[in-house]
């Protein structure tokens, strides 16, 4: 009952929190929630804001629509990061550490498919989804961490785009996987593919709330979201029932961008938390999540990403510190 309320009755609030003078990153934000967040983020009159795309021609045609439609110009860049490849995200980021400042992330790009298919030795969802949009938060931390000091009044924001349907998971699928849970869900005679989204998304808001609890809110305020379901390009991989559902159900585009824009907007008490409908509403998460099954889960997946994103980038993992 509480997603149909929130789907059909709950309108977050309409984003007004300025961003004069701030750096800000979107991924994803060509298309869907990204490109309509990243157009409330230029109207809020934001200095500079980098889209992080997969598809540069297309990023290239989204700034030419935020332009057009805020009336600023100047302010977006389009530079290419492809979550599927570990050496397009280090690129990528060692291209953000060069830049004087930056005041606040939203990691929004993800995959939803059906079809297995494998990136850097993972399952694709689980390589977009977990491993390396943890990754690009790790890397990014210190410049987000950095602003802090060059910049005192300012106060960087991280924050991930999670979902409600880390709720629906089928935590069987990892239950009984030991101490490798994302290598065993990338055997193809062990995935089961139909609820892969849910699980990707779950393990993303376990390992959000471990990498929120390493570091402090007051130098890197680290949030996680949820968007509601929204008309999106996310499911174009998906299987005609996840249409389907959308059709009937999905909140426009932009409405479900406001929550990320209010990712990027909280204070202090949305550090470690997850936010729904543009608030904070940690009781929404999962009772997996709030379990001690969940915290037995969280902690073995930490184990197991620190090491694959040490052998990616070594010392890495004392960015979360």
């Amino acid at each position: 009952m509480g997603f149909l309320y929130s789907q059909f009755l709950v309108r977050p609030s309409y984003p007004t929190r300025s961003f004069e003078g701030e750096t800000v990153l979107v991924t994803g934000a060509n298309v869907g929630l990204g490109l309509e967040a990243t157009r409330h983020i230029v109207r809020l009159g934001a200095a500079r804001v980098i889209l992080g795309v997969r598809n540069v021609e297309a990023g290239e045609a989204a700034k030419k629509e935020i332009e057009a439609s805020t009336g600023r110009s100047g302010v977006c860049e389009v530079w290419k990061v492809d979550l599927a490849s570990y050496d397009s995200v280090l690129a990528f980021s060692d291209r953000i550490a060069q830049i004087p400042r930056l005041d606040a992330a939203i990691l929004n790009a993800a995959l939803a498919t059906d079809n297995f298919e494998l990136a850097e030795g993972y399952e694709r969802s689980i390589t977009v989804n977990v491993i390396n949009t943890l990754l690009l938060g790790l890397l990014i931390l210190p410049l987000l961490k950095a602003t802090r000091q060059r910049f005192p009044s300012t106060r960087p924001r991280l924050a991930f785009v999670v979902s409600e349907v880390h709720a629906w998971a089928d935590t069987t699928e990892i239950a009984d996987e030991g101490d490798r849970i994302l290598k065993a869900i990338s055997d193809p005679t062990k995935a089961k593919m139909s609820g892969r989204y849910y699980i990707s998304k779950l393990l993303e808001v376990l390992l959000v709330q471990e990498l929120a609890s390493r570091v402090r809110g007051s130098e890197v305020i680290i949030t996680m979201l949820n968007p509601g379901l929204c008309h999106s390009s996310l499911g174009r991989e998906a299987g005609l029932g996840f249409m389907l559902m959308k059709i009937i159900l999905a909140r426009s585009t932009e409405m479900g961008s406001r929550t990320l824009v209010a990712g990027v907007s909280t204070g202090l008490e949305g550090h470690g938390a997850y936010m729904t409908d543009g608030q904070v509403e940690n009781m929404a998460l999962s009772p997996f999540v709030r379990s001690e099954e969940g915290s037995q889960t969280r902690a073995k997946i930490w184990n197991e990403l620190s090491t694959i994103l040490e052998g990616v980038r070594p010392g890495i993992m004392e960015n979360a510190q």
